[in-house]
């Protein structure tokens, strides 16, 4: 969009009263500016909130029914709600770990349940077999200590 382009007027008044009103606008500008980052940084809080309960819903769902539940947290959602690791279990030797969610290679928009079917036990892997993961939880920090390289 092109700059406006104001004419200057001719007689001093009309000078005068030009400049005044766009001092005004100047101003206005610099205080809707403000206004909007506030609005923003608000609004933005707002959703790190609305992650971290949903976050926590998930975790207490989990724990009450035992089994992944859908719809779950997107990824990015966990992770802007503060919590960035996934506590997992292998189905078959019951060994848990934590998954770094920001680590993973996903789309924005993966939800957590559709993780279980891409991670796998390493210490299971070693052996041969490839059983999928089971989910426990979503967490704030890691809670086991790494095996993993």
């Amino acid at each position: 969009m092109a700059p406006k382009h104001h004419a200057t007027p001719l007689s001093g008044g009309d000078r005068k009263a030009l400049s005044k009103e766009l001092g005004k606008a100047r101003a206005m500008t610099t205080i809707l500016a403000a206004k909007s980052a506030e609005a923003r940084a608000e609004g933005e809080a707002l959703i790190r909130t609305a992650d971290r309960l949903l976050c926590e819903s998930w975790n207490e769902r989990m724990w009450s029914d035992g089994e992944p539940i859908d719809p779950s947290p997107g990824v990015d959602q966990a992770i802007n709600g503060g919590y960035p690791w996934l506590e997992i279990a292998c189905s078959r030797c019951k060994t848990k770990r934590d998954v770094d969610l920001a680590a993973l290679r996903h789309q924005p928009t993966t939800f957590v349940h559709d993780l279980a079917s891409r991670l796998r036990c390493s210490k299971c892997a070693k052996a041969g077999r490839r059983p999928p993961a089971t989910l426990l939880q979503l967490a704030p920090r890691p809670r086991h200590p790494s095996s993993d390289p």
